[in-house]
């Protein structure tokens, strides 16, 4: 077992150098300037490290900077019974990764005038039953509508199967709210469902072909889709989780089809490089209907949160973060940004509970020019 581990954490594939789409050439070292080749061995090195220390099976990676997707890589295996190495084309679910691609569908909408953030809820998902309070879009995207999470384990590990995002609000539609809507932040996957049901309420369209059609098809993201656990996804990756004395399993099984607006996706780290590009560059949304998305909003006392509208926002060394992780069974996933300095780092792995912040901020660090 520590020979077959000792082999999966130096294991890499062969370096994939990727062009923004429309595709073009493909760029080399040189697009990092002249330590290039030198930038790339740390950062390679800082990820085999990481892995390392964390027993990290499978990992990919995809770098942004100066809004063209540079490199991408990937690292170990992405199912080590069949010993399938990980690369750039392995497909992982996005889990709550998926919250900043309904946040864009429901910001589109805003800024074509077919869906008010203010309005209550209802407008859009009459099926969301009515509350002591009104709850409107913008509350339920920045998490303080008072919508609550996961109550049981079986919750995050259901293997009931829905077919319709009405369906799954069935889950918690009737039960009390955590809190007055904005009062608090309460973090809440069951929130997007309600934003999922919002999205078809106020476009006509299923929510998979509404994100297909304005977000994946103008993003090129060709990978992008509901995790379906029937559906055959080639380099879909299996997942991982460590008992607490350490030892390797099989992740749990979990149909993710209960969240698929606020977990439900999958995709490569290509993708997602792509869909941070279209971001920063305007693709998808105006710049000002981006920069509220990415300002902390406030509970009602005036309390900022370190959240935006579908974003997790900070600052490291004075620059400003908008990132999302994700977390659930058979991945951890991590978008990280920096717009100012139009850069993004996506890193996706098979095993739960890896934290990856620190090291994309690593990654991002060695990237800057």
């Amino acid at each position: 077992m520590r020979r077959g581990l000792r082999v999966l954490l130096t294991l890499t594939v062969t370096t994939f150098l990727v062009a923004q789409r429309p595709s073009g050439p493909h760029v080399g070292f040189s697009a990092f300037g002249q330590l290039a080749s030198a930038r790339l061995t740390e950062i390679e090195r800082a990820i085999r490290a990481e892995m390392q220390r964390q027993k990290i099976p499978g990992l990919s990676i995809a770098l942004v900077t100066e809004h063209r997707l540079r490199w991408a890589k990937g690292f170990g295996y992405a199912d080590l019974e069949n010993s399938v190495p990980a690369t750039e084309q392995t497909v992982y679910r996005l889990a709550s990764i998926s919250k900043t691609i309904t946040a864009v569908a429901v910001m589109q909408l805003a800024e074509r005038g077919k869906l008010d953030l203010d309005a209550p809820i209802q407008r859009y998902c009459p099926a969301f039953p009515e509350k002591p309070w009104p709850i409107t879009a913008r509350q339920l995207l920045a998490h303080v509508s008072g919508i609550r999470h996961y109550k049981r384990p079986e919750e995050i590990t259901s293997t009931r199967h829905y077919t319709r995002i009405v369906d799954t609000l069935e889950i918690f539609k009737d039960d009390p709210l955590e809190h007055e809507p904005g009062a608090r932040f309460t973090y809440t996957t069951y929130g997007y469902n309600v934003l999922g049901c919002a999205i078809e309420g106020a476009s006509g369209m299923s929510y998979l072909d509404y994100v297909r059609e304005h977000i994946f098809r103008p993003a090129g993201m060709d990978r992008a889709r509901d995790d379906n656990v029937f559906a055959i996804i080639p380099h879909r990756a299996q997942g991982y989780r460590r008992t607490p004395s350490g030892e390797l399993q099989n992740s749990p099984l979990a149909d993710t089809s209960n969240k698929i607006p606020g977990g439900g996706l999958c995709s490569t780290v290509l993708d997602l490089a792509r869909f941070a590009i279209a971001l920063q560059q305007g693709k998808l949304l105006r710049r000002e209907t981006l920069e509220p998305m990415w300002t902390p909003q406030k509970t009602r006392d005036g309390r900022e949160t370190s959240y935006g509208l579908g974003w997790s926002l900070s600052e490291y060394r004075g620059r400003r973060e908008v990132f999302h992780t994700g977390g659930q069974p058979r991945v951890s996933t991590l978008l990280y940004m920096r717009p100012e300095d139009r850069l993004a780092v996506v890193l996706m792995s098979n095993l739960e509970g890896a934290r990856l912040l620190d090291l994309a901020r690593r990654i991002a660090d060695l990237a800057q020019p």
